[in-house]
């Protein structure tokens, strides 16, 4: 076995964020997508990975999604729609969901925070939170 830090190589890094709201715990780790990227033309892409889990007692079903994503100038992009990457999972007691998704940012930082909006087996309606996380590249907050 190869002691990776030894030769100098790390992974990149990757932020996490976790939020639990109602048993509903959100968890995301982001990372930085340098092959996909364009630092000259101020382009930068992010992957998020959202584990969604019910650790909670009642069953409830995830009907929509709202970010909120800031850029190291201080801009502001809501972004809202139905469901995740085109699903609408229901999550019983014990279950979990997951998916990978993108954010490009035209700065080398930012953050991304926000809600699911989720409703229970007897109609309760209720925003789940999204911890806010970072986006950043490697050595950007040095």
């Amino acid at each position: 076995m190869t002691d990776i830090s030894a030769r100098g190589t790390h992974p990149p890094p990757t932020y996490t964020s976790e939020a639990t709201t109602r048993g509903i715990r959100i968890q995301v780790e982001s990372a930085y997508l340098s092959a996909q990227s364009s630092p000259k033309d101020s382009h930068y892409l992010f992957a998020y990975h959202v584990r969604i889990s019910n650790v909670g007692g009642e069953t409830a079903q995830l009907i929509s999604r709202e970010w909120i994503i800031t850029n190291a100038d201080g801009e502001v992009e809501r972004v809202k729609g139905p469901g995740v990457v085109g699903e609408t999972p229901v999550l019983p007691p014990g279950g979990a969901f997951e998916y990978t998704s993108y954010c490009p940012l035209k700065t080398q930082v930012g953050s991304m925070q926000g809600t699911y909006q989720m409703v229970t087996a007897g109609g309760e309606k209720f925003d789940a939170q999204i911890a806010p996380f970072t986006l950043a590249i490697p050595n950007a907050l040095n």
